[in-house]
């Protein structure tokens, strides 16, 4: 047997004192510093200006598990945009803009209002900071007489017309008004969008991605919401093969109210990526994130992550999230995950929901039992799956162009199983 003390804390008996662990205690000067177990995910996750602050994206890693990312090699390291891109800024009439409450500026990347909302968060964010040339400042004060309307228009969607664009939404202290930024055409392009909204204001922004087949899209948006500011953040994908917008917010102050709306459509072959993170950093906010989707199709492929983070210095938290996916024939696949930290007990509430499902047979059989045919039936049912979502949105021209847009989508894939039919006999 081996008599020789050990000084170490472990091994049984010793001769030196054994020391106590340590505790972590609450101190009302910091609010991590109990229960201060392990950071948050959002402390973890790292941020920079730089590439090489990231990995290379692999399906290994969580961020990445549900993209395809070999499907998007050229986004994953700095390169010269081609240009191809146009971007026009105008009233929602196409009329100019009015002076008194709406402007449009340039800036080189890297001057101010650009890089103002955090930093990129992953290594797509990066390269396309790193490769663009300059960025569209859009600025509201007051309250504009119609929404401001970003027309994207794509150059092309062959490799050599890969593009980087930087679009900055501001919004001055007590502003009503609403951005609509649409996307359209064939295209190849990385984006990074940063949205300000300033105190007391009340703010809706809607993205639209209809892009022609053969197009990918990879997008970035970085999100302020102001101390008492009200903004409803939309997101509609109804186009392009290959679409991963990922959003990350916080809050800027006290009894902030965000409201995250998104609505998409995934065909065959298509991947559909959204990805929110919601940080509740003070008193007294609210957040609502509903995201919808239907698929149709071998291959259709959505994901959707939801991250919501209450820190501990914001008591007072409401937040909540959803997710529903619509299947509407065999083939198609959709991931869903809704993620909840919660550092702070006091809090109003906190939850989160998501689903995966096909038709709801009871819903059709009563169509169907009041004369209603089957596939009329089935677009009855999706237009209503998506119709609140269309209605919230706000806009009453968009919302009256996406249910026809909607119902395009559900006359051609009708039109396809009925194709489909006739080739086999």
């Amino acid at each position: 047997m081996n008599d020789q003390m050990s000084d170490e804390p472990h091994g049984g008996v010793t001769g030196a004192a054994v020391a106590e662990p340590t505790i972590p205690h609450a101190d009302p000067k910091d609010p991590y510093a109990f229960p201060a177990a392990m950071p948050s995910s959002a402390d973890r996750a790292p941020r920079s200006f730089e590439v090489g602050a990231f990995p290379v994206p692999t399906r290994k890693q969580d961020d990445w598990r549900f993209t395809p990312v070999n499907r998007i090699p050229e986004f994953l390291d700095p390169f010269t945009p081609s240009g191809v891109t146009r971007v026009t800024v105008t009233s929602m009439d196409g009329s100019p803009l009015d002076s008194a409450t709406a402007s449009v500026s340039t800036v080189p990347m890297g001057d101010a209002p650009s890089g103002t909302v955090m930093k990129p968060n992953d290594r797509a964010s990066a390269v396309e900071w790193n490769s663009a040339r300059t960025a569209t400042v859009v600025d509201l004060k007051g309250e504009p007489g119609q929404p401001v309307l970003v027309t994207v228009t794509g150059g092309g969607s062959a490799p050599a017309d890969l593009d980087a664009l930087h679009l900055v939404i501001r919004a001055a202290a007590r502003t009503h008004g609403d951005v609509v930024v649409e996307h359209r055409g064939p295209t190849m392009l990385a984006e990074g969008v940063e949205i300000v909204t300033g105190e007391d204001s009340h703010v809706s922004t809607t993205f639209i991605q209809e892009w022609d087949k053969g197009s990918k899209h990879v997008g970035n948006q970085r999100i302020h919401v102001g101390k008492g500011a009200s903004l409803r953040h939309s997101v509609v994908t109804l186009g392009g093969d290959f679409v991963r917008i990922r959003m990350d917010q916080e809050f800027g102050g006290e009894q902030g109210n965000l409201n995250m709306l998104g609505i998409y459509f995934v065909d065959p072959g298509q991947h559909i990526e959204h990805r929110t993170m919601v940080v509740h950093n003070h008193p007294e906010c609210k957040s609502r994130v509903v995201y919808k989707g239907a698929l149709e199709g071998r291959h259709a492929h959505s994901a959707w992550v939801g991250n919501a983070l209450i820190k501990p210095n914001a008591p007072g938290t409401d937040s909540y999230e959803l997710n529903r996916n619509l299947v509407l024939t065999p083939g198609a696949i959709a991931d869903s995950e809704p993620n909840l930290e919660i550092e702070n007990g006091d809090i109003i509430g906190a939850g989160h929901a998501s689903s995966v499902g096909r038709f709801d047979d009871e819903e059709l059989f009563y169509l169907e039992s009041r004369g209603i045919p089957e596939q009329e039936a089935r677009k009855l049912v999706v237009q209503g799956f998506f119709g609140e979502l269309v209605e919230e949105i706000g806009v009453p021209a968009i919302s009256e162009h996406l249910m026809e847009v909607i119902d395009r989508r559900l006359s051609r894939g009708e039109d396809a199983a009925m194709q489909a039919v006739l080739e086999e006999k």
